[in-house]
């Protein structure tokens, strides 16, 4: 047995199949306020028990009665192949989302690759959306959630999930919600032809740690054209672009992945998107505000994010 892919402190897939992944600090759910004068609550909910697909929905404090809450649907990042809702970071950051915007979140957690590549994880993400739609009316954490003011948002591999939800749902004649708008926060796209960043001196290693997660994460005999991957390539139709929700493409200045998320907001303009907005984080890495979700740079992510919601 031989290690054939390995992203150092986080992954190791082995030749006969075997994944170990290694999890930083996570974070149990809080039924009861902390406190914290932000006071969010937190729980973990069962999505779908035979997938498995599984949850962590969070409140803001002091929601009265007759309060009606916007919802956000969030996808953790990762290279489709890591990651959790439980990772502190996430916790803490989503948590504080809730507190501040006055919304309820829910975050998935999806199916991982290598064992379950795409597009299952577009499929379990879409499948929370539909169980948003079933359990709103049963469970009491989702009783001020409205459900015509849904928005969607994930970072890196999540804001590519985001996407795709996002096109899922237009596709569907008759949509769980009413998704309002998408957040993508540092969005994981790619394509076999290389961008001017990835071929500079300089970037071997980032372009060689995309490849490994791309290979691990996309249907065996693809490459990274996989519609997944490669935007361009899915060949929407005008109709889904004419009814394509209000985008904000958040990206960071010292992040390798930025020329890719300015290349997807001038791609959804181009192609008849009239809501785009492209916002900038000068100075920031990548996912930096999962990595110090109390960083002045991670609240003012979150201010951003609930201005945008704000709007509908």
């Amino acid at each position: 047995m031989s290690l054939v892919a390995e992203s150092p402190d986080f992954l190791q897939v082995y030749s006969d199949g075997t994944v170990k992944r290694f999890a930083p600090e996570t974070a149990p759910p809080c039924l009861e306020p902390s406190n914290d004068p932000n006071g969010f609550r937190s729980k973990d909910v069962v999505i779908d028990p035979l997938k498995p697909i599984t949850g962590r929905l969070f409140l803001p404090p002091s929601v009265s009665s007759s309060e009606k809450l916007p919802v956000l649907v969030y996808f953790h990042g990762g290279g489709f192949c890591i990651g959790s809702t439980t990772w502190l970071g996430y916790h803490v950051f989503l948590g504080e989302f809730s507190a501040t915007s006055r919304s309820i979140v829910l975050s998935v957690d999806y199916r991982l690759a290598p064992e379950h590549r795409l597009p299952t994880a577009y499929e379990d993400c879409y499948a929370a959306i539909e169980w948003l739609r079933d359990q709103a009316s049963t469970e009491p954490w989702l009783q001020q959630a409205e459900l015509s003011r849904v928005f969607l948002s994930g970072d890196s591999a999540g804001a590519n999930i985001a996407h795709h939800v996002a096109v899922k749902t237009i596709q569907k004649w008759v949509c769980p919600v009413k998704i309002k708008g998408i957040m993508l926060i540092h969005p994981y796209f790619g394509s076999e032809k290389r961008t001017e960043k990835e071929m500079e001196d300089g970037g071997s290693e980032d372009v060689k740690s995309n490849d490994m997660f791309w290979k691990l994460s996309i249907p065996e005999g693809s490459n990274r054209d996989y519609f997944g991957c490669n935007f361009e390539k899915a060949n929407l139709p005008e109709r889904i672009w004419s009814k394509f929700p209000a985008i904000e493409v958040h990206v960071a200045g010292l992040d390798f992945l930025k020329e890719r998320g300015v290349m997807y907001a001038e791609f959804v303009k181009k192609n008849g998107v009239k809501d785009v907005k492209l916002v900038e984080a000068k100075g920031e890495k990548h996912i930096y505000h999962v990595l110090d979700p109390k960083s002045d740079a991670a609240r003012l992510l979150q201010k951003q994010m609930s201005q945008f919601m704000k709007r509908f």
